[in-house]
């Protein structure tokens, strides 16, 4: 068992960027971790056999995860939710409840610290152009190259 798998930064390929917001001729994007990628984490830091996760309604809109971790005989438990999504609402709920509650362990907090990134142009898909100038900002972050708290990507 190693929990520092846990917190070691997040890769490109384990990152959704999402659209927040677009007005004023530019679109606010943000990175979410993969919620297939929290699982891998968890599966390399504890072994399938040494955690689990449940579910349970959340304030009737929503979803509270739960993700149990055992220490030797002791199962240690943090929790967190998430209302449903407008997109497949139940299990896009489920998805950024264990998420969010994987944060909680650690994972994917160095996400908080990414810079704002906006795209010039209101737009409802990220370019694929773009979502490769992504990977590479991620990669220069982890390697500490990155250090820029605003980062504007102009069409192309």
């Amino acid at each position: 068992m190693n929990i520092e798998i846990l917190k070691k930064p997040i890769q490109a390929n384990e990152i959704e960027w999402r659209i927040q917001s677009a007005k004023n001729g530019k679109t606010t994007i943000v990175p979410y971790i993969q919620s297939r990628a929290v699982m891998d984490r968890f599966d390399e830091a504890f072994g399938p056999e040494n955690w689990k996760d449940s579910y349970q309604p959340w304030k009737g809109k929503g979803v509270l995860c739960t993700i149990y971790v055992r220490f030797g005989d002791t199962w240690v438990s943090k929790e967190d939710g998430a209302d449903d999504t407008q997109i497949e609402p139940t299990k896009g709920g489920i998805s950024d409840a264990l998420k969010r509650c994987a944060v909680k362990w650690g994972l994917a907090r160095n996400l908080y610290k990414y810079p704002l990134v906006q795209l010039e142009g209101e737009m409802r898909f990220i370019p694929r152009q773009a979502k490769l100038r992504l990977n590479r900002m991620t990669e220069m972050i982890n390697s500490g190259s990155f250090t820029d708290d605003y980062v504007l990507i102009k069409a192309q």
